[in-house]
């Protein structure tokens, strides 16, 4: 009996001296998400000069977390496009892109044929490199994250903001079912 509160002892010592490696206190993971906001903050200002991309951004007056910009130039099909980047506490940085249509947000609730844009948005999200989505309100936004398990990587950031402008073409598909319009054409 000895011997094995010996072997307890030790097995408790050990785990109690071996935290998890990526365990961190509040402080560093907060300091860390500020890091990765400023490194954010830099590329976002760089690669929103692009012509491909052409957005300016802002940091948001109510998610200190969160920059925000809309996209309307050489758009066919929608008004402009509302990107919301955000650092999260996670360890990720999130990309929601909504399309502005004809003056709002596209509410699969406001939608011709909300059941139809909703079966869309899901093949949508198996076959392509944003995902497809709805929020709490139920307005459609397509979304990609980046995970910075590896390290921060400007360079995909840049990619997913090239790529967001493809999205008004993704609406101009969508606009029958949200409104009975001809799928092409502009708007």
């Amino acid at each position: 009996m000895k011997l094995f509160s010996h072997i307890v002892a030790f097995v408790a010592c050990l785990c109690l001296q071996t935290a998890p490696a990526g365990a961190q206190s509040a402080q560093e993971k907060e300091t860390a998400r500020n890091a990765t906001r400023e490194r954010l903050r830099q590329v976002l200002e760089t690669a929103g000069k692009r012509s491909d991309v052409n957005v300016t951004f802002r940091q948001s007056d109510t998610q200190p977390y969160n920059f925000v910009g809309i996209m309307q130039s050489g758009l066919s099909h929608t008004d402009g496009l509302e990107i919301v980047i955000s650092v999260t506490a996670s360890g990720t940085i999130g990309f929601r892109v909504y399309p502005h249509y004809k003056g709002g947000y596209i509410n699969v609730d406001k939608a011709k044929d909300g059941p139809a844009l909703m079966r869309k948005l899901l093949s949508w999200s198996h076959s392509n490199f944003l995902f497809w989505g709805i929020d709490d309100s139920n307005d459609v936004f397509c979304g990609y994250t980046i995970t910075l398990e590896s390290g921060f990587p400007p360079e995909v950031i840049e990619i997913v903001l090239r790529s967001i402008h493809n999205t008004d073409g993704f609406v101009g598909e969508m606009r029958a079912l949200i409104d009975g319009s001809s799928p092409s054409g502009g708007s």
